[in-house]
Protein backbone atom coordinates (compact mmCIF):
# COMPACT_ATOMS: atom_id res chain seq x y z
CA UNK A 1 0.00 0.00 0.00
CA UNK A 2 2.73 2.27 0.80
CA UNK A 3 4.09 1.98 -2.45
CA UNK A 4 0.70 2.29 -4.37
CA UNK A 5 0.58 6.19 -2.34
CA UNK A 6 4.28 7.05 -3.63
CA UNK A 7 3.45 6.02 -6.61
CA UNK A 8 0.35 8.52 -6.31
CA UNK A 9 2.55 10.73 -5.38
CA UNK A 10 4.77 10.98 -7.69
CA UNK A 11 1.63 11.14 -10.42
CA UNK A 12 0.62 14.35 -8.68
CA UNK A 13 4.14 16.12 -8.25
CA UNK A 14 4.77 15.14 -12.22
CA UNK A 15 1.09 16.33 -13.00
CA UNK A 16 1.99 19.60 -10.76
CA UNK A 17 5.24 19.90 -12.67
CA UNK A 18 4.21 20.05 -15.71
CA UNK A 19 1.38 22.74 -14.67
CA UNK A 20 3.88 25.14 -13.71
CA UNK A 21 6.28 24.88 -16.95
CA UNK A 22 2.89 25.48 -18.63
CA UNK A 23 2.32 28.38 -16.38
CA UNK A 24 5.78 29.52 -16.84
CA UNK A 25 5.79 29.59 -20.97
CA UNK A 26 2.11 31.44 -20.21
CA UNK A 27 3.98 34.39 -18.66
CA UNK A 28 7.38 34.37 -20.84
CA UNK A 29 4.82 34.40 -23.84
CA UNK A 30 3.18 37.28 -22.34
CA UNK A 31 6.16 39.05 -20.91
CA UNK A 32 7.51 39.17 -25.01
CA UNK A 33 4.25 39.90 -26.01
CA UNK A 34 4.04 42.91 -24.04
CA UNK A 35 8.01 44.18 -24.16
CA UNK A 36 7.76 43.66 -28.15
CA UNK A 37 4.75 45.28 -28.66
CA UNK A 38 5.79 48.36 -26.66
CA UNK A 39 9.08 48.59 -28.53
CA UNK A 40 6.72 48.59 -31.97
CA UNK A 41 3.68 50.73 -31.22
CA UNK A 42 6.61 52.94 -29.18
CA UNK A 43 8.59 53.12 -32.16
CA UNK A 44 6.05 54.15 -34.70
CA UNK A 45 4.92 56.77 -32.55
CA UNK A 46 8.03 57.85 -32.02
CA UNK A 47 8.73 57.99 -36.06
CA UNK A 48 5.32 59.39 -37.08
CA UNK A 49 3.84 61.05 -33.78
CA UNK A 50 0.81 61.20 -33.04
CA UNK A 51 -0.34 60.18 -36.79
CA UNK A 52 1.34 56.71 -36.20
CA UNK A 53 -0.70 56.69 -33.13
CA UNK A 54 -3.85 57.06 -34.38
CA UNK A 55 -3.22 55.17 -37.44
CA UNK A 56 -4.91 51.18 -37.29
CA UNK A 57 -1.83 49.18 -39.05
CA UNK A 58 0.53 50.08 -36.16
CA UNK A 59 -2.19 47.86 -33.79
CA UNK A 60 -2.11 44.94 -36.32
CA UNK A 61 1.17 42.75 -34.94
CA UNK A 62 -0.36 43.47 -31.00
CA UNK A 63 -4.12 42.35 -32.14
CA UNK A 64 -3.39 38.99 -34.10
CA UNK A 65 -0.23 38.08 -31.30
CA UNK A 66 -2.99 38.86 -29.00
CA UNK A 67 -5.32 36.43 -30.13
CA UNK A 68 -2.68 34.23 -29.92
CA UNK A 69 -2.11 34.82 -26.45
CA UNK A 70 -5.25 34.48 -25.52
CA UNK A 71 -5.66 31.29 -27.43
CA UNK A 72 -2.48 30.23 -25.11
CA UNK A 73 -4.07 31.48 -21.79
CA UNK A 74 -6.99 29.26 -22.61
CA UNK A 75 -5.25 26.10 -23.13
CA UNK A 76 -2.81 27.13 -20.06
CA UNK A 77 -6.60 27.24 -17.84
CA UNK A 78 -8.44 24.90 -19.49
CA UNK A 79 -11.08 27.22 -20.97
CA UNK A 80 -10.64 26.48 -24.14
CA UNK A 81 -12.60 23.03 -24.99
CA UNK A 82 -10.91 21.44 -28.22
CA UNK A 83 -7.31 22.09 -26.35
CA UNK A 84 -8.20 20.61 -22.78
CA UNK A 85 -7.00 17.89 -21.16
CA UNK A 86 -9.91 15.72 -22.02
CA UNK A 87 -9.53 16.37 -25.66
CA UNK A 88 -5.61 15.73 -25.45
CA UNK A 89 -6.64 12.79 -23.76
CA UNK A 90 -9.54 11.24 -26.45
CA UNK A 91 -6.24 11.93 -29.20
CA UNK A 92 -4.06 9.60 -27.47
CA UNK A 93 -6.58 7.57 -27.07
CA UNK A 94 -7.17 7.57 -30.48
CA UNK A 95 -3.85 7.27 -31.89
CA UNK A 96 -2.71 4.27 -29.64
CA UNK A 97 -6.01 2.28 -30.87
CA UNK A 98 -4.82 3.59 -34.46
CA UNK A 99 -1.84 1.88 -33.76
CA UNK A 100 -2.93 -1.04 -32.21
CA UNK A 101 -5.32 -1.82 -34.97
CA UNK A 102 -2.47 -1.76 -37.32
CA UNK A 103 -0.29 -3.63 -35.62
CA UNK A 104 -3.09 -6.49 -35.27
CA UNK A 105 -3.62 -6.17 -39.03
CA UNK A 106 0.14 -6.94 -39.61
CA UNK A 107 0.30 -9.54 -36.93
CA UNK A 108 -2.89 -10.87 -39.26
CA UNK A 109 -1.00 -10.15 -42.51
CA UNK A 110 1.86 -13.00 -41.29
Amino acid sequence: MENYNEQYRNEKLERAKEKIKELKGFYIHLTVFILVNLFIVGSVIFSSGWNGFLNIGTYFTPFFWGIGLVAHYSKVHGSLPFFSKEWEKRQIEKYMEKEKRESDDFLKKK
